[in-house]
């Protein structure tokens, strides 16, 4: 499992007196991750996993599903009636007066809100206080090694060239009037993704003018826009290698399809990508200096830059999000609109710094992933400095 001595020093940080974990039917990715280990069978029957910050491990498990915990280190209690489990987490929370869960209050941070209200009503029917693992589940879930920043520099160089062909596969097309539209774009970039040894969950999102103003915009056949002279072209791509254990590479980049960009795009542009450099000047600067920096205050130097300039209206959606084995990890997010995110950005963590305008004739977003390091923090990758000319 994951080193207990470190999870128990953590508890003890956190001035928390256990971590207690659940699942029942493998609700809880997160729990069998951070725990490091896969169930002998899916669970059919609640069972309960308390690491205390001192002492020996705790487990609780259904009668007839004996050993579903075995492969963890703690002594065993069973129960088999509804009262026997109420007794036996009373057991099992001795001494507890107060235990992280994969909760959060609010549900201000879904991607850790993986246990029912009613099993939290359970444990505090007990007398004991539940507090969020959020800060607990980035420490021991969204942090890489340094195989996994390797393995996300790496599809980040695959994926930075097969984003510049894509842009150069429009121009071409273009130029020698072959019909081109957003599908065509995004299953040349999922076919150069295939042969690159990439892969991706979903996506990439090409999006055309007024489909670029919708930020989860992707193309079908049957519903594709055609890319023509004119348009404002919005590239959105994510992928990691194809092999255990690696983490993505997530970037937007947007283009116009002619010898000038219009002023009203060039504004557009450089508003955004004003929003996206004040985001990294606040994390580079506060990393610098040692100083904490947490989610919300990014998207407040993010969000803040776009407001000067009377757009607010038009981003509607966080500045970025934690990056991982999924797209969309479990650390801290960049957020102060949808959720008012409070956990620290905490060293080899990585997430993505996205701003965009919205407007309803056309939309740009411009995306980069920033790595924390241990004294310093970094782009991983290529920066759009400029709005492509295609």
């Amino acid at each position: 499992m994951t080193n207990l001595s470190a999870i128990q020093a953590a508890l003890r940080e956190e001035n928390l007196d256990g971590w207690l974990f659940f699942d029942h039917h493998l609700r809880d990715p997160l729990a069998y991750r951070i725990l490091n280990f896969d169930p002998p069978r899916t669970p059919s029957r609640r069972w309960y996993y308390l690491i205390p910050a001192h002492g020996e491990p705790r487990k609780l498990e259904h009668r007839i599903e004996r050993n579903m915990l075995g492969a963890l280190p703690g002594v065993t209690h069973v129960y088999s009636s509804w009262a026997t489990q109420v007794d036996g987490l009373a057991t099992l929370l001795a001494g507890c007066r107060r235990v992280a869960m994969q909760y959060s209050p609010d549900c201000a941070i879904p991607y850790v809100a993986m246990v029912d209200a009613g099993t939290v009503e359970l444990v505090r029917a007990r007398g004991v206080e539940v507090a969020s693992s959020a800060n607990l589940v980035q420490y021991f879930e969204a942090r890489w090694t340094q195989d996994k920043l390797d393995s996300h520099l790496a599809a980040g160089q695959l994926v930075d060239e097969i984003r510049r062909r894509a842009f150069e596969e429009i121009g071409d097309r273009l130029r020698g009037r072959e019909l081109v539209n957003e599908w065509t774009i995004a299953a040349f970039i999922r076919q150069a993704f295939e042969r690159a040894g990439l892969y991706t969950d979903h996506g990439p999102i090409v999006a055309v003018n007024a489909n670029c103003s919708n930020p989860h915009y992707e193309p079908h056949p049957e519903n594709s826009a055609p890319i023509e002279q004119g348009d404002v072209v919005l590239i959105d791509m994510w992928a990691k290698l194809a092999r255990p254990g690696s983490v993505y590479y997530d970037i937007t980049w947007t283009g116009y399809t002619d010898h000038e960009i219009p002023s009203n795009v060039q504004n557009i542009f450089s508003i955004v990508a004003g929003a996206r450099d004040a985001a990294i000047a606040k994390v580079q600067t506060t990393i610098a200096n040692g100083q904490p920096l947490y989610g919300y205050e990014v998207d407040d130097a993010c969000r803040g830059h776009i407001r000067e300039h009377g757009l607010a209206e038009y981003f509607v959606h966080r500045t970025g999000h934690s990056i991982g084995e999924e797209v969309h990890g479990s650390g801290a997010n960049m957020d102060n609109l949808e959720t008012h995110d409070e956990r620290r950005v905490i060293p080899w963590t990585c997430f993505s710094v996205e701003p965009g305008i919205y407007l309803p004739e056309f939309g740009i977003r411009s995306e980069v992933n920033l790595f924390i390091g241990d004294t310093a923090a970094r782009v991983t990758g290529e920066k759009q400095e400029q709005m492509l000319l295609i």
